[in-house]
């Protein structure tokens, strides 16, 4: 039986949603509850309805880099595009995605153009990865340090560059992937802090200061983790069984006081709610069996597929995820696979708006 036809549904394509709503918190809510199955449809701003004082609610902070690079080859002027992936601390060295056609050699210099494309500086290729992507170093002002080490003040540098030449990378199902300058703002949630993501914890996006402050005013806890979502969040599961799937690994963080804070809620009978699958995966990757949360920092593999015994979590909100993804593997590992499937094809005939800008369900 081929195991990954079960995640797999039709999605009309007018229900990708293009744009973000005016206000984050308007976006769909469907509640899901896990024992009953009930499905009760709301919106994100009602949340607080569904919340207990003793809940802590989770959420990943991490912060979307402007990593999509535009520009062209210096030796032919064919257009070219890439994705920022990592920097090496010690030689400098760029990791870069790219599908651009032709093959670039060692040496062979590419220019990247600034928003506006009135400015430009040099990338040189020095080799392939043996996945394909391309190494190359950047011809970079003076000053200028890879992302991955140095202190706080060379990691800002950093940043200003890639703010001034790089694009947010934007999902292709997103207006085959090309930004407005909306998105410089749209695509990030409003307690991102820690860059280092490729694409957003999309669960975050539907969030405003205003109903965090009424959450944090009835008595919830609200908690942060660090997850730098990677560009194989996007990927489907490409082989017929799962236990054939070769997850991809993400850094993440989560420090004392944010595990002693949600070990002692659900110690008190409260629950800890994960906003984003991003959450879930540094959770469960710190939850120590039977024992609550431990601090946790580094990569993690965890992939979270029926059957899965969760340790850490009582409670999702997600959006809705791509077909044949792990994201709706993880989702229904928590609901389980009939219940999750049911909710999806409900969220279609009531025409909710879905993936990144979409729309939600919370599961309880």
């Amino acid at each position: 039986m081929n195991e990954i036809e079960q995640y797999d549904y039709e999605l009309p394509r007018e229900l990708i949603a293009q744009d973000p709503l005016a206000t984050r918190s308007d976006s769909r809510l469907m509640l899901v509850e896990r024992k009953t199955g009930r499905i009760e449809h709301m919106h994100v701003r009602d949340l607080p309805d569904i919340l207990n004082p003793s809940d802590a609610v989770v959420f990943n902070n991490s912060r979307v880099m402007p990593a999509r690079l535009v520009g062209f080859r210096k030796e032919t002027g064919g257009r070219w595009q890439g994705l920022f992936l990592r920097a090496d601390a010690v030689s400098g060295v760029w990791e870069v995605l790219t599908k651009t056609r032709g093959k670039l050699k060692p040496g062979e210099r590419i220019t990247v153009q600034d928003r506006d494309a009135r400015d430009g500086m040099e990338l040189e290729v020095v080799a392939r990865t043996d996945a394909g992507n391309l190494l190359v170093q950047p011809h970079l002002p003076d000053g200028f340090v890879a992302l991955q080490g140095g202190s706080h003040k060379e990691l800002k540098e950093a940043a200003d560059w890639l703010d001034r030449y790089g694009r947010i990378p934007l999902p292709p199902y997103i207006r085959d992937g090309q930004m407005v300058d909306a998105d410089i703002e749209h695509y990030q949630t409003v307690f991102a802090k820690h860059r280092g993501s490729v694409a957003a914890p999309t669960a975050g996006l539907h969030f405003t200061e205003a109903l965090l402050e009424r959450v944090r005013r009835m008595g919830v806890y609200l908690g942060e983790v660090t997850l730098h979502v990677g560009i194989g969040t996007f990927r489907p599961i490409q082989v017929d069984q799962l236990d054939e799937h070769q997850m991809h690994r993400e850094w993440g963080s989560l420090d004392e006081s944010t595990c002693n804070a949600i070990n002692n809620r659900r110690q008190a009978d409260g629950r800890c709610i994960a906003v984003g699958t991003t959450t879930v995966r540094v959770l469960e990757s710190a939850a120590k069996q039977g024992g609550g949360l431990q601090p946790w920092l580094g990569e993690t593999g965890i992939f979270i597929r029926p059957p899965f015994e969760f340790q850490a979590i009582d409670g999702l909100l997600t959006n809705f995820h791509l077909p044949r993804s792990s994201l709706l593997v993880l989702v229904s590992a928590f609901a389980s696979r009939d219940l999750a499937m049911e909710a999806y094809q409900k969220a279609i005939e009531q025409e909710y708006r879905f993936y990144s800008y979409g729309d939600a369900m919370v599961l309880v």
